[in-house]
């Protein structure tokens, strides 16, 4: 498949928050968490969002941020009609490849235990390095 990106703009915001919303309930009712669409809100505006888009239409997006020690995906959402067609695949390769350009000790995300997104990521060489109640804590490292 032929995915881009393209960087979100404050117009995308509903689009992503929805989305989320959508993927992230029932994780969120599972682990007895409460969604806060203001919580999104200001979290949207601090990090670097990009739209995950085939054909012009948007699927999904990867929200990011950084520090010294890591690139973090914060969020990757994909739309539930455009599942399993390499887009997440895809979307990780993009921001790996930032890692790289950026120089970044390592990838690192979260994400809920009973996700079967955590499948894709440790097939993408994600390692759980961390866990609490809800969450495991991945890490990739970029090695030279």
């Amino acid at each position: 498949m032929n995915f881009q990106w393209r960087a979100a703009t404050a117009e995308d915001i509903a689009f992503a928050r929805q989305l989320t919303c959508v993927n992230m309930l029932p994780y969120y009712l599972h682990h007895d968490l409460l969604w806060q669409d203001e919580a999104f809100d200001l979290a949207w505006i601090i990090r670097q969002n990009w739209i995950i888009c085939r054909e012009g239409q948007a699927l999904g997006f990867v929200s990011l941020s950084r520090d010294a020690r890591a690139l973090y995906i914060r969020e990757l959402q994909i739309a539930e009609a455009f599942r399993g067609q390499g887009a997440g695949t895809w979307a990780i390769g993009q921001v790996w490849g930032m890692v790289m350009q950026e120089r970044r000790p390592a990838l690192r995300l979260t994400v809920f235990k009973n996700n079967p997104a955590r499948v894709l990521y440790e097939r993408l060489g994600l390692r759980v390095v961390g866990e609490d109640e809800c969450f495991l804590r991945m890490e990739r490292e970029a090695r030279p």
